[in-house]
């Protein structure tokens, strides 16, 4: 593949242009929200292993926890497929669902936060 030195020549002269026409001007170009909850590791299911996540025992189907459930330790959370196998993955603590922070069939690593609990 063969750069155009043209193009680049006009895509840089348009960038100073621009430039020119901004100066002066204060733009924020942060648009993420600055804020950043305190997650706290002590009140969290992780994952066991590397998979898809999945939230109900079958499409369509009801799904296992859902934010403000009262779960208890052993409870399966949800279910992660690795390798074909179906890996329900219980509750390691006894207490209310705050976050479900993955998505039904969502890819999991291992460790990674899957629910936050109150």
């Amino acid at each position: 593949m063969e750069i155009d030195k043209k193009i680049i020549k006009k895509l840089i002269d348009v960038l100073e242009d621009l430039k020119k026409s901004t100066k002066g001007i204060d733009i924020e170009t942060n648009t993420q929200d600055s804020t950043v909850e305190e997650i706290d590791d002590s009140k969290s299911i992780t994952s066991p292993l590397i998979g898809t996540a999945y939230l109900a025992p079958e499409p369509g189907a009801k799904h296992f926890v859902e934010i403000g459930k009262k779960i208890k330790k052993g409870d399966t959370v949800m279910i992660v497929e690795a390798m074909k196998t179906m890996n329900h993955i219980p509750s390691n603590l006894d207490g209310i669902v705050k976050k479900i922070s993955v998505k039904d069939g969502q890819p999991v690593e291992f460790g990674q936060t899957l629910i936050i609990l109150e």
